[in-house]
């Protein structure tokens, strides 16, 4: 006899074991510990981010996509190196 499967809204296949385990831990019971934890974006720095909207031009626009690209990373990562590379030169 062969085991079922089933697949879940994001496309994981389950098996029968998986749901007879699953069904075993919540049995078993959670510590509420676990459940409280801080879900959401990691922390980048010393508290939550703000996010501040800034306007480009085309042409800066268009060389801040070439960095994201040849540096495989996101515009915010490009943009706060950026400003932290400038305030450490321009720092009192």
């Amino acid at each position: 006899m062969s085991e079922r499967t089933y697949e879940t809204a994001n496309g994981a296949v389950l098996t029968d074991a998986d749901i007879d385990k699953l069904a075993d831990e919540a049995e078993a019971g959670y510590d509420p510990a676990d459940l409280l934890k801080r879900g959401g974006r990691p922390l980048i720095g010393s508290g939550p981010a703000a996010v501040i909207p800034v306007r480009l031009d085309p042409d800066l626009q268009d060389d801040l996509e070439h960095a994201v690209a040849r540096e495989q990373t996101t515009r915010s990562d490009v943009i706060r190196r950026a400003l932290h590379e400038y305030l450490d030169r321009h720092s009192a």
